[in-house]
């Protein structure tokens, strides 16, 4: 059994992200599933490791990492094949830039809290609720398509923190009903991806437990 152990929730975005970094570099793990709908994230042994309370947190050398980018790093820098981020500074901060249009501006707005929050708190129905997560996509989706390559991956050849950060929106946009025909650039990088098996394997219904 390895001592790598990733909390973990199917369809939390954030872990997916995780799972598919651990793949890609080929690092084992057990994952513990942590379920933000029965709450699992805010029992009071978890959050006195994770004091967020959210997911993902992976387990590893000693440490509790949190925050799906950090953890990322810290994976890069002790698994470096391969790279999520270019070693040259201006590549690394143009796909740095890339990554936080989801993981800094599309996906903390949208994410389960801040739905609860619109439809319990502020008294929302659902289609207002599920305008609001699709209006953020749509911006930042418009901004990334003209980042967007016109060929290959964000990464190039082969996939990099952009596009392990866009392929779990993607799934998000569907779930909702996004238009993606205005986004053709990031259709077709999220179907290169899928073709790999580092994301088959991270897939949210290639995890969910029964």
């Amino acid at each position: 059994m390895t001592d790598i152990i990733l909390y973990d929730y199917w369809r939390s975005s954030a872990s997916y992200r995780v799972r598919t970094a651990l793949n890609l570099k080929g690092v084992s793990y057990t994952s513990i599933n942590t379920s933000l709908l029965d709450g699992d994230q805010k029992a009071p042994a978890y959050v006195a490791r994770n004091p967020q309370g959210f997911v993902p947190m992976l387990s590893i050398d000693g440490h509790d990492l949190t925050q799906s980018l950090a953890i990322i790093d810290y994976l890069d820098a002790n698994y470096d094949d391969p790279p999520m981020v270019s070693g040259d500074p201006a590549e690394r901060a143009k796909t740095l830039a890339q990554a936080l249009v989801i993981a800094a501006d599309i996906h903390p707005v949208n994410n389960l809290r801040i739905l609860k929050y619109l439809k319990n708190e502020l008294g929302h129905d659902q289609e207002v609720t599920d305008n609001w997560y699709r209006h953020w996509i749509k911006e930042g989706f418009v901004a990334l398509e003209a980042m967007a390559p016109e060929a290959g991956l964000f990464g190039g050849e082969k996939p990099n923190l952009a596009d392990v950060c866009l392929v779990p929106q993607m799934y998000n946009a569907r779930r909702f009903d996004l238009d993606l025909s205005a986004f053709p650039r990031l259709v077709r990088i999220d179907a290169e991806c899928n073709k790999l098996e580092a994301f088959q394997k991270a897939a949210p219904e290639a995890v969910k437990e029964d």
